[in-house]
């Protein structure tokens, strides 16, 4: 028993890249993803994370088999852009339900039984939009900003029951996700940056980082005795965030304005 993982959106980009990672590493991994898929060696749970009953009922399932969860990763996410006005709501709830709850519905699931055991680590994949909220794009910095709210609070909560948690905040990387992205072309007319902003996001997107520069991050930070709160990917985002927290906030928007005119 021991050395268990569970790795949310497994199936693909980033979370996929972990999976193989602490595959080398010696654990034993389950994917969470609505495909039920991941890299060869791992099992595939198919579970929406949004649905806080089959999620729990997949944890319980490992737990029953292993003995024990002793890292997880929250990685799942989904993506939307376009104007707040013309947002559609059900959009932004399907998003908030699977950035926000359904990370919230994992660590609900594994808590009881790393509490029990007085072990265990929790990563949070959110990203550098949680701090730097990006135009055209608010719903998911938003979903991000909640996640890290929600994990900085969880660490001293689960602290005197040996639990760690952490944050790792990527910036760009290439990914599915750009592709799978919903985008809203509503309002285009009245807000004219919208197109010009997210194909900006989209280039920058497919140059980024490589998920398996970003996953050996999250490993790195899964194996640590004591991770830091959190953590951001890719030395040009370090910058930024360094230099976004001198700055003055209406100059700091500024210039986030500017990035994405």
């Amino acid at each position: 028993m021991g050395n268990v993982a569970v790795v949310t959106g497994a199936s693909s980009g980033i979370g996929y890249a972990v999976s193989k990672q602490l595959l080398s590493k010696g654990y034993r991994v389950y994917g969470l993803s609505r495909r039920g898929k991941g890299p060869d060696d791992t099992i595939g749970i198919a579970v929406d994370i949004a649905d806080e009953t089959a999620v729990r009922e997949a944890v319980d399932g490992i737990v029953r088999s292993e003995g024990s969860v002793d890292i997880l990763v929250n990685n799942a996410g989904m993506g939307i852009s376009g104007p707040v006005e013309f947002s559609e709501t059900d959009d932004v709830r399907r998003i908030m339900d699977v950035d926000f709850m359904g990370q919230f519905f994992a660590v609900k699931a594994v808590l009881p039984y790393m509490r029990e055991r007085r072990s265990g680590t929790i990563v949070f994949t959110t990203s550098v939009a949680a701090p730097i909220a990006i135009p055209y794009q608010a719903f998911y910095s938003a979903a991000k900003a909640a996640v890290n709210a929600m994990a900085f609070a969880l660490r001293n909560e689960v602290r005197p029951f040996g639990i760690k948690v952490t944050c790792v905040m990527p910036g760009d990387a290439r990914t599915g996700f750009t592709d799978a992205r919903k985008k809203q072309s509503a309002g285009d007319k009245i807000y004219g940056n919208n197109a010009s902003a997210v194909a900006a996001m989209e280039k920058d997107e497919r140059g980024g980082m490589t998920p398996d520069y970003v996953a050996k991050r999250i490993v790195k930070a899964a194996l640590k005795r004591e991770p830091a709160v959190a953590y951001t990917v890719g030395p040009k985002y370090k910058a930024l965030l360094f230099l976004f927290k001198l700055v003055p906030a209406g100059l700091a928007y500024r210039i986030v304005y500017m990035m994405y005119r």
